[in-house]
């Protein structure tokens, strides 16, 4: 399970920004990245994945450093920021592509600070639960759960109640079109290593559309998140975590 934990935990970092307007439909994935704008260099020829055509972008940033950027990418990306924060709440549905091409869905539950829920649908087992603390890994079918601290993971920050890309996660890439406005983070110390994330927004509303997260052995996954409503609180039974259960997570 640990050994997974990895992508699972990329699929659910942005989950939870979906828009706050009427709810759209999740487009096909995995989606191509887009062309980088402004200062970036331009990615690699013929990548194999959607993260991967940014590695020079990558390859290039520092631990702990962002990205220079010029006026108007900084203002993207406070915008963005500016939107998460002010989602408080969700409930929705998702769609999953894995590195194999598989494809599983489920629904997803927010609730600032903290607190979210991915459950994902049968004949997958999983459920992967935060309770503002800690960050639980829960099979059905095994009836195991694996603990986390929820600040060693991506989440810490999406879940906070102000976010800030810009001073609280290390972003390499700002880019846009018509279509969307892109954010590319490197977390290079979350736990099970280092993870690449490039967050899609539309550019009209910067409503989420998908994401993309990179992991650690170098394995893409892809998000759509839809049928979002930001109006509803959930259940807070949905965030209850079974301390009587743990599992020690392996290496």
């Amino acid at each position: 399970m640990a050994r997974r934990l990895p992508a699972l935990l990329g699929a659910l970092l942005i989950r939870f920004a979906a828009s706050s307007a009427a709810a759209a439909q999740p487009i096909p994935l995995p989606s191509p990245a887009p062309q980088p704008k402004g200062n970036a260099a331009p990615p690699a020829a013929e990548p194999k994945g959607p993260l991967e055509a940014l590695g020079s972008l990558f390859s290039r940033a520092k631990p702990g450093e962002t990205t220079a950027f010029d006026g108007n990418q900084r203002a993207l990306v406070d915008k963005v920021s500016a939107y998460l924060t002010g989602v408080r709440t969700m409930v929705g549905d998702f769609v999953q592509v894995g590195p194999d091409g598989s494809k599983t869905e489920g629904q997803l539950y927010l609730q600032k600070p903290g607190r979210v829920r991915f459950e994902y649908a049968p004949p997958s087992p999983i459920e992967l639960i935060a309770d503002g603390q800690s960050l639980v890994v829960r099979d059905r079918k095994l009836a195991t759960q694996d603990l986390y601290p929820l600040g060693q993971t991506p989440l810490r920050f999406l879940l906070a109640d102000r976010v800030d890309l810009l001073r609280d996660t290390n972003v390499v890439g700002v880019y846009s079109d018509n279509v969307f406005v892109t954010v590319v983070i490197e977390e290079k110390q979350t736990l099970g290593g280092r993870h690449k994330l490039m967050l899609m927004f539309g550019a009209q509303d910067l409503a989420l559309k998908q994401w993309t997260v990179t992991d650690p052995q170098g394995f893409d996954t892809t998000v759509a998140v839809y049928n979002i409503d930001t109006t509803k609180r959930p259940d807070p039974g949905l965030f209850k975590i079974n301390y009587d259960r743990m599992q020690t997570p392996a290496n």
